[in-house]
């Protein structure tokens, strides 16, 4: 805002004269062929020399607005790097309600509005410029500060606007915990453990930021920190979180002091920073994400490692390799993602009839199969020590953490491409993958069996993203997968990945989207795995997906599900504000892989696609429609604009010009 596989049909389908059920009314054959034709062109244009892709990967405000705190904290002020992160947060505040949401059009978001409140402060905005004021105002109308959230606490606490007890008590002495206690750093997802190893040592250390230009933000308090008597919440409102409350007091007032007074907690600060070495990841950092990747900084400054240190200098330049300044809008990204954007635009560019090992995806799929991970055995063998490592990481390094969805992409794109030179590589993902399955049948994206869930009820845990447990997209991925190396329907693996599925249905049919905006999400993922793996569309369960599918498209044709729709008092919203480009593509792909190629939705989709503003291959699209953490942190993948409405509109050519209903494909 300014104030101011199995049996497979060919990749191309013989061209043979559609019967009339095949050829559904109103869609324009020639518009159609020529929107591919340009999309396919402008994805060729965009491939980097290497034979991978990526694009930008946009997070909310506090990303640039921790990145200012962060160079603040260390006393190391980059001007111009500021001044371009600021200008994203002026770019983004919201008129509606003056504050700063979780994704475009969303409600004030009390957490991220005091970051970035706070780090325009920070650069030099004036506290009584109309863009200040309005915010200081909505945040004071929400309670003020003191009601963030943990890691928003954790920066307040840093910089002394709010006393330690303001965060939940997580001694560093969880390093030395056995691993059947109740805690234990392996039973929380990969990004909680990267980021909670180097906050036990800030916190051990009660580290003080620097803070060279003195900045305060008493303004946004309504009561004075030192007054406020309750700062932690239970974030299940469960009895055990009610202990898990008077526990943190416990170990606020007696337990931390005794603790840090003890030689153990030398000891418990050496095993943290040895996990931290060991798991540092080079100029791609620690799990190659942005929160442990600073708090790693930090605690190397909180620890006195000169500046020069080698770990200090490369953890430094992993943070600063996050940041796109490419174009007119600067970017604090949370990772990268060329993984992922270069496993789903290879069997999208396939599907749009680029030669399968030619020059383009032959360049593609040898730089995939050379970031396949073979030689480092990552955290997920806490629980899978029999496992040989396999899989794909979802940025371009990050051995120790292997990426289950990704890895079933990588091997889906591989075996269409189907060259002899990736059989190997297909084989070792496979059994990776396969050695990841949890005991329910489902699968998660890190870890197997990360089903602690009686952890989600400590203070630590408001973000409701402590875990990683299996979810249903990610299930069909692999499931998906299997289906198209061949695995036959009473192959074990199958039989509870299909199971799984159904019990994660929810009661109008669709399935919850963990890692996308969301049932329409969800339910596009299940839909393929099913239809991969063999199920008959006809079913009761599968043709409430359909039924689902069919009643929240849009009336101009596409679909747009809001963000939301992760409130359950909001599911309503599946419809959305406005159709997008990406979601209307998760539909139509959806139904079709369900049978209903002729379908009128079918049809209605497809001609928003190719009517819908694009400037060549990229759609307009505004709107976020990925997530990180449910209802804290969300995501908008510049590349789901490009690459998705092309495998939409290259599917829907395909099998009307072909003899088939749907995709032999497990994806």
């Amino acid at each position: 805002m300014q104030f101011s596989s199995a049996a497979k049909t060919p990749e191309n389908p013989p061209q043979t004269t559609p019967s009339e059920d095949q050829n559904p009314a109103g869609v324009d054959r020639r518009l159609l062929d020529d929107v591919i034709g340009e999309s396919r062109e402008w994805l060729r244009r965009r491939q980097k020399e290497d034979g991978h892709w990526v694009y930008v990967l946009e997070p909310d405000a506090t990303m640039p607005a921790e990145f200012i705190l962060y160079e603040h904290f260390l006393g190391e002020v980059n001007d111009v790097l500021e001044a371009r992160m600021a200008d994203y947060l002026r770019q983004t505040q919201a008129e509606e309600h003056g504050g700063w949401p979780l994704y475009y059009g969303g409600d004030f978001n009390i957490s991220a509005s005091v970051k970035a409140y706070w780090a325009l402060k920070t650069v030099g905005d004036d506290i009584d410029a109309p863009h200040m004021a309005c915010a200081r105002a909505a945040i004071l109308k929400h309670g003020g500060a003191s009601k963030t959230n943990v890691l928003t606490r954790f920066y307040l606490a840093l910089f002394g606007h709010l006393p330690w007890r303001a965060v939940p008590c997580m001694p560093v002495e969880l390093m030395l915990l056995p691993k059947w206690f109740p805690f234990h750093i392996s039973k929380i997802s990969y990004w909680s453990r990267t980021t909670l190893v180097p906050l036990t040592v800030l916190m051990a250390l009660r580290a003080k930021a620097e803070n060279p230009r003195g900045v305060r933000i008493d303004e946004l308090f309504t009561t004075p920190p030192e007054q406020e008597k309750t700062f932690q919440v239970n974030p299940t409102g469960r009895l055990v979180g009610e202990f898990f409350l008077w526990l943190d007091k416990a170990l606020h007032r007696w337990i931390d002091p005794f603790l840090g007074k003890r030689k153990a907690r030398r000891k418990a600060i050496d095993a943290a920073m040895k996990f931290i070495g060991e798991r540092l990841n080079g100029e791609d950092g620690i799990g190659a994400i942005f929160p442990p990747m600073v708090f790693t900084v930090l605690s190397f400054k909180a620890l006195g490692y000169p500046p020069d240190h080698p770990d200090v200098v490369t953890a430094k330049k992993a943070v600063l390799k996050l940041m796109d300044l490419s174009g007119d809008t600067p970017y604090m990204q949370p990772c990268s993602s060329p993984i992922w954007d270069t496993a789903l635009i290879a069997n999208a560019m396939i599907e749009a009839g680029e030669e399968r090992d030619g020059e383009v995806m032959g360049r593609a799929f040898d730089w995939l199969a050379s970031k396949q991970i073979l030689n480092t055995v990552g955290d997920y063998a806490n629980w899978r020590p029999q496992v040989r490592p396999g899989g794909w990481a979802f940025q371009y390094n990050n051995d120790y953490y292997p990426d289950v969805d990704d890895t079933a992409v990588a091997v889906i794109g591989l075996d269409r491409n189907g060259s002899p030179r990736f059989r190997q590589a297909i084989e070792r993902a496979t059994e990776w993958v396969l050695g990841m399955q949890c005991k329910n049948g489902g699968w998660g994206a890190f870890d197997a069996d990360n089903t602690y869930y009686y952890l989600n009820s400590i203070p630590f845990a408001d973000h409701g993203a402590l875990l990683d447990p299996p979810t249903s997209d990610v299930t069909a991925r692999c499931l998906g997968m299997l289906a198209q190396l061949g695995y036959p329907r009473s192959h074990g693996a199958i039989e509870r990945a299909v199971e799984f599925l159904k019990s994660e249905q929810e009661q109008d049919g669709s399935w919850f989207g963990r890692w996308g905006a969301n049932y329409i999400y969800g339910t596009w993922s299940v839909l393929h795995a099913l239809n991969a793996a063999g199920e008959d569309p006809k079913q009761p369960y599968i043709q409430q997906a359909v039924n689902w599918l069919k009643s929240v498209q849009r009336e101009d044709g596409g679909w747009g599900e809001d963000c939301a729709t992760y409130w359950q008092d909001k599911r309503h919203m599946v419809r959305g504000r406005e159709s997008t480009a990406s979601q209307t593509a998760w539909a139509v792909l959806g139904l079709m892989a369900a049978g209903e190629l002729n379908a009128p939705e079918v049809a209605r989709g497809v001609k928003f696609l190719l009517n819908a503003p694009r400037k060549g291959g990229h759609w307009d699209e505004k709107w976020y429609t990925a997530v990180g953490f449910p209802r804290i942190f969300f995501l908008k993948y510049h590349g789901y604009s490009h690459y998705f409405p092309l495998w939409a509109l290259a599917r829907y050519r395909n099998l009307t010009q072909g003899n088939a209903l749907t995709t032999p494909y497990g994806l």
